[in-house]
């Protein structure tokens, strides 16, 4: 969440304009880091870094130095950095292209408080952003738990049809085994009674040839 932004003029601290997220739980919260945000712009000059991010408790100051300008926001530690940089970079574009001429000339500070109105435009559209970003990161998770549930359904499914087709095998020997069992047994009788046909015929042939003699 952007908590608080706050634009001043590099070369002595003036500042310019400001915005505080609207929360009075927030703000009295936040009156230390106010504080400390003020320190830091007075320490800001033509040497220091051009962005920098710098830790604080549970925060993160992000500022951006633009045009002899200081962009300088307090955000949430898992607030998007890129984000950040990005509404910073927003601001500082529209503020100089609303005020650029005047930014060096001005002597009273706050001198361009109106500019609050789009810097809660600016954070409206970063957090709306964020959210998006949330979302379309939540669908790819609900995508993916999707892509594998089908993948289980197939795999069920796909198993079904081997355990399916096993069981008509098994069906199928089953037949297989009963109608050998049959033809066995027929088998055997034939060979029995053929066996015994054989028999008689050899008594019947040896009778006749001692009738004969």
């Amino acid at each position: 969440m952007v908590l608080f932004t706050m634009i001043s003029r590099l070369r002595d601290s003036l500042p310019l304009a400001a915005s505080m997220q609207n929360d009075e739980e927030y703000e009295r919260s936040l009156v230390e880091y106010q504080q400390q945000a003020k320190m830091l712009l007075r320490r800001l000059n033509q040497q220091s870094p051009r962005q920098c991010s710098i830790e604080s408790g549970n925060y993160l100051f992000h500022y951006l130095i633009d045009n002899d300008v200081v962009y300088l926001t307090l955000c949430d530690k898992n607030f998007s950095k890129r984000l950040s940089y990005s509404y910073l970079e927003d601001l500082a574009q529209e503020f100089t292209a609303q005020n650029g001429k005047k930014i060096q000339s001005v002597s009273r500070p706050y001198f361009f408080i109106e500019f609050d109105t789009y810097i809660q435009k600016a954070r409206k559209s970063v957090m709306d952003s964020r959210s998006r970003r949330n979302l379309s990161s939540l669908n790819t998770e609900l995508q993916d738990v999707q892509r594998i549930m089908v993948q289980n359904i197939d795999d069920v499914i796909n198993r079904g049809a081997v355990l399916a087709d096993m069981d008509s095998k098994a069906q199928n020997l089953s037949m297989l085994s009963q109608k050998y069992k049959k033809d066995a047994t027929y088998l055997n009788l034939t060979s029995a009674y053929a066996k015994a046909a054989a028999g008689f015929v050899v008594v019947f042939v040896f009778v006749l040839y001692f009738w004969i003699l």
